[in-house]
């Protein structure tokens, strides 16, 4: 299993999650500080040309292409994802259109194709069932780590992406834990205030502190499902 962290600029962060056996990933074009494993573009507003140059430029292991939202756009993905394989090994697909998946190929340009599954969300995601999906390899982009988790057994998953704890880390100084925080308001992200463990950390660092629990205990969660 291929647990990523995907974001950019910001090097304290992607520090602690590599600590803890997380792979780097990042948005690209972006700014990066470590070798980029898993590379992903702007969904929103797709500019192809900068970013295969970064493509170019850092040669991931994996990069996603042009989301496959409508079965007319198979063609362009396909482009996409032929252009990307020259420089990565695994060029990922993002199915959201019905129907479509067994008109994709298990290779493309010499790089072999894995299937991106975008956990819906208030910002969108994958709304084509998951049995779509059966003998494929999967991966899992977004949302909670446990949400992931769950969804995990409902495929072929082998690899993940988030930055979701970051998020609870900067905005509440939230950390995660695998459900089992029942003194807090919310049981999978107790506040480090309600944690009442005795730690104490300087203001400035209350995130990253939060961000480091949630990236020790999802690896830890992770290591034992996989065990």
């Amino acid at each position: 299993m291929e647990l990523i962290y995907c974001a950019a600029g910001n090097a304290r962060f992607a520090q602690i999650a590599i600590d803890a056996g997380f792979l780097y990933g990042a948005q690209l074009p972006g700014t990066t500080y470590h070798p980029v494993w898993f590379a992903d573009q702007n969904w929103k507003k797709p500019d192809r040309a900068k970013y295969m140059a970064a493509l170019a430029e850092h040669r991931p292991h994996m990069a996603s292409v042009l989301d496959l939202e409508r079965a007319d756009q198979i063609d362009e993905v396909l482009s996409w994802a032929e252009e990307a394989a020259q420089w990565v090994n695994v060029v990922m697909i993002i199915p959201k259109a019905f129907g479509i998946i067994p008109f994709l190929p298990r290779r493309i340009g010499g790089a072999a194709v894995r299937l991106g599954y975008s956990i819906p969300s208030k910002h969108g995601g994958t709304q084509v069932p998951v049995w779509e999906f059966d003998g494929w390899p999967v991966h899992l982009l977004g949302g909670q780590p446990h949400e992931q988790i769950r969804l995990s057994h409902h495929f072929n998953t082998v690899s993940i992406d988030g930055n979701y704890a970051n998020k609870m880390a900067t905005r509440y100084c939230q950390f995660w834990t695998p459900g089992n925080a029942h003194y807090a308001e919310n049981r999978y992200w107790p506040t480090l205030k309600a944690a009442n463990d005795g730690v104490r950390v300087d203001g400035v660092d209350l995130p990253y502190e939060a961000f480091r629990r949630s990236c020790e205990n999802i690896m830890a969660a992770w290591r034992r499902i996989l065990a």
